[in-house]
């Protein structure tokens, strides 16, 4: 397990693109999370995917409109003196991660089915 845990600390920055800032992170137990509150997020919203797919998903266009919270948040802080909190990151981290992947994987079905159909069309299969 302590292999894992090490393994998790050095990749997941990398992977996430991650800056792990201490004032920008989850602490347990006095160890910091190997990644900020808004990349937690966004790996809890990923890992949501499979657990509420049984339950449809939100429409296509209520998807993008999800992305935008977390957009707005960065940007807002970015530019203004404003400062989230890391449960608004969170939030949003989630939403964003979450609704990112399952347009991926959407338009990734889309694709797909589109290409069946032309294929068909091409070979004269009805």
């Amino acid at each position: 397990m302590d292999r894992f845990l090490r393994g998790m600390y050095k990749w997941l920055p990398i992977v996430m693109g991650c800056h792990c800032r201490p004032d920008r992170s989850f602490f347990w137990r006095g160890r910091q999370f190997p990644v900020c509150a808004r990349c937690t997020g966004q790996l809890l919203g990923v890992l949501a995917i499979p657990l509420t797919c049984w339950a449809g998903h939100p429409p296509v266009p209520v998807l993008f409109a999800l992305l935008l919270p977390m957009v707005l948040d960065g940007v807002i802080q970015l530019k203004t003196s404003y400062e989230s909190t890391n449960v608004r990151r969170l939030i949003t981290g989630f939403l964003f991660g979450y609704c990112f992947v399952l347009l991926f994987a959407l338009s990734h079905v889309a694709v797909f089915r589109y290409g069946v159909a032309l294929g068909r069309q091409l070979k004269g299969i009805p």
